[in-house]
């Protein structure tokens, strides 16, 4: 991929890493373009059945670049250019046919909490802290995140995050609902597990299952209820649910 965005496709399971760690993983406008080319990648992939996201270092990831805002000639477009191309990459990441899993440590911050919620399952190091940032630099949320955080903790405890720049270890984090479980041991040790379990397994309806849960989020209860029938139905008739049924009737089962 890039010297800032690596992918590798395994066993059915597609590998993103962010590899900027002297920078904690922190976006600038080339690791945003390469992460959006390497969701595509995984997109076109018909070996890919689960994906593992995960950022080398210390830290999972510290949002965007700050140094790259300051270094800009004109900061206002390329702040504003930078939030785009990142958020259509992760737009298109939670768009993906397939189940996706998320290793945090150390940190996630900004527009970093962005992608660690683009993910379905988050598993984060009891030690990782949370903390939305941009109120320290007089900044706005970006990438989705005024859309994502209340949909994961609750309005009132968006806000919390928002407006007081408070900071949530681990076990506040899973209590909240912002994660999905905690380790005491390395976090891609077990997101690689999940993620292989799921590979293994019935890809194309747990694809499916989320695409179903994300996207009843913009649509209404009747809408949603006609998306489930509709997609139950064409489900059955694939190979995948065809042979898993058959193996559910068959005698002495």
């Amino acid at each position: 991929m890039s010297q800032t965005i690596d992918l590798v496709i395994s066993e059915g399971v597609a590998h993103l890493t962010l590899t900027r760690p002297e920078s904690a993983n922190a976006f600038d406008l080339p690791t945003a373009t390469a992460f959006g080319q390497a969701v595509d990648q995984i997109a076109d992939s018909s070996d890919v059945r689960a994906v593992v996201l995960s950022g080398q270092g210390k830290r999972f990831c510290a949002g965007g670049d700050v140094a790259s805002f300051d270094a800009a000639d004109d900061p206002q477009a390329y702040i504003r250019e930078l939030a785009d191309v990142l958020d259509g990459a992760m737009q298109r990441f939670a768009a993906l046919p397939v189940a996706t899993v998320v290793a945090v440590q150390g940190a996630a911050a900004g527009a970093g909490l962005s992608v660690m919620l683009g993910a379905d399952v988050i598993v984060a190091a009891r030690s990782t802290k949370f903390v939305t940032a941009y109120a320290s630099i007089g900044l706005t949320p970006d990438v989705g995140l005024s859309w994502l955080l209340p949909r994961a903790i609750g309005q009132v405890r968006a806000l919390d995050l928002l407006l007081t720049g408070r900071v949530l270890d681990g076990p506040t984090a899973l209590d909240w609902g912002l994660v999905t479980e905690l380790t005491d041991d390395d976090p891609l040790v077990r997101a690689q597990e999940i993620a292989a379990t799921i590979a293994s397994g019935p890809a194309q309806a747990l694809g499916q299952a989320r695409r179903l849960v994300r996207n009843a989020w913009s649509t209404s209860r009747s809408e949603a209820g006609d998306d489930e029938s509709r997609t139950i139905a064409d489900r059955v008739g694939t190979e995948e649910a065809q042979e898993l049924i058959g193996a559910f009737l068959a005698p002495g089962r």
